[in-house]
C-alpha cells in the first residue's frame, strides 16, 4: 500500500540540512505505529521509546536528521553510547530499535536504503545466568512471611508463581485474573510477540496463591477496579518497576551473594527442570523461547550443576 507523504526518498550519499519537524514527527509516528499496528507489549514500548530517544538526542547534539542519517552517524551513536559505558547487551537493543525504525521508514517509502543494515551487534561476553539452588529457592520463598518487611500474601504468591512458571517479569506484572484457571494450577500468559502459552503453578504457588486471591478481594477500590493479579497498597496494579523493587528488597534480606532479580526467578526454574532430566524442547515451551538457541544455555548450567554436585561428593572432588 502506497502512502502519500511530503519528505521525497532519500538516496546514499545525500546529506540534507536537519529537519525539526521530521526529527520530532517520524520517530513519534513510528512509535504509534508499533503500539496500534503491531500491537507490541508496554514493556517492549518502554524499550523502544527510551532507545529511539536516546539516537534521537545523539542526532541533535551533533546536527543530524535521523532520517537521513548515514552509517558513519549510527557508527558515532553506537561509539558514544560504549564510551559511556553502557553495557554490550543495552547497546545491541538499541541497535534493534533503530534497524526496526529505518525499514518502517523504507516500507513507508521515505528512503530507500538502511544505514545500520551493515553494522554488526556488539559481542557479549558469555555468562551463566544467575539460579538459585533448589535449597536457595525455597528459603528465599518463606522470606516474605519471615521478614514480613512488605506484603507477604501477595510477594510470597509473587515469587511462587515466578519461580514455578517461569514468567517473565512484565508476563507476571501484567496478569490477569481472567487468565488463571479455575483450580488455579495453572494459567495463559501473553509474552514476547504477543504469544500466548500456558504455563502451571506447583502445589505450593496454588496455595500461596489463593491465599492471596481472599487478601486482594478486599483492596480493590470500587473507583478503580482492575482485573491484574497483583496490586499494590492502594489497589493499583503493580507496575514491572514496583515487581522488580519488591524482589530487590527480599534480595537484600535474603544473605546471598547472589544477584537475585525476577528474571533470575525464571533462570532457576528452567535450570531446576534441566537439572531433573527434562527435554530442551519442553523447556522451551515453557519459557516461551522462539529458539531452541536460547533455552540451550541452560545445559550449560546443568554441566555446572554436576561439577558442583562432583565437588561436594567426591572425596577428592576439592581439589585440582
Amino acid at each position: 500500500m502506497k502512502h502519500n507523504v511530503n519528505v521525497p526518498a532519500v538516496r546514499p550519499g545525500q546529506r540534507p540540512a536537519v529537519r525539526t519537524d521530521i526529527q520530532t514527527v517520524k520517530i513519534r509516528e513510528y512509535l504509534a505505529y508499533l503500539r496500534s499496528v503491531r500491537g507490541v507489549s508496554a514493556e517492549t514500548m518502554r524499550a523502544y521509546t527510551q532507545d529511539l530517544s536516546r539516537f534521537e538526542d545523539y542526532c541533535v547534539n551533533h546536527n543530524i536528521d535521523p532520517v537521513n542519517a548515514e552509517i558513519g552517524d549510527v557508527r558515532g551513536f553506537i561509539g558514544e553510547a560504549s564510551f559511556q559505558g553502557n553495557a554490550a547487551v543495552s547497546i545491541n537493543r538499541a541497535l534493534s530499535s533503530i534497524r526496526g525504525f529505518y525499514r518502517w521508514l523504507i516500507r513507508m517509502n521515505i528512503r530507500i536504503d538502511d544505514p545500520s543494515a551493515a553494522l554488526r551487534n556488539l559481542k557479549i561476553p558469555y555468562s551463566l545466568p544467575v539460579f538459585l539452588w533448589e535449597k536457595e529457592m525455597a528459603e528465599f520463598a518463606e522470606l516474605p512471611e519471615e521478614k514480613k518487611i512488605l506484603w507477604p500474601p501477595r510477594d510470597k504468591a509473587m515469587i511462587l508463581i515466578m519461580y514455578s512458571a517461569g514468567l517473565r517479569i512484565s508476563e507476571a506484572a501484567f496478569l490477569s485474573l481472567n487468565a488463571l484457571e479455575r483450580d488455579l494450577r495453572g494459567a495463559r500468559v501473553i509474552g514476547k510477540g504477543n504469544k500466548e502459552r500456558c504455563v502451571f503453578f506447583s502445589e505450593d504457588a496454588r496455595k500461596s496463591l489463593g491465599d492471596w486471591i481472599l487478601v486482594r478481594r478486599g483492596c480493590i477500590p470500587a473507583e478503580h477496579p482492575t482485573d491484574r493479579l497483583f496490586i499494590n497498597r492502594r489497589g493499583r496494579p503493580i507496575s514491572t518497576g514496583g515487581l522488580r523493587w519488591i524482589i530487590s528488597r527480599y534480595a537484600e534480606q535474603s544473605g546471598l551473594h547472589k544477584n537475585v532479580h525476577p528474571h533470575a526467578l525464571r533462570h532457576t526454574f528452567a535450570t531446576h527442570l534441566m537439572n531433573s532430566g527434562c527435554d530442551v524442547r519442553v523447556v522451551q515451551e515453557l519459557l516461551g523461547h522462539a529458539s531452541l538457541s536460547t533455552t540451550q544455555r541452560y545445559t550449560h548450567v546443568d554441566i555446572e550443576g554436576l561439577k558442583r554436585i562432583y565437588s561436594e561428593a567426591h572425596p577428592h572432588g576439592s581439589r585440582d
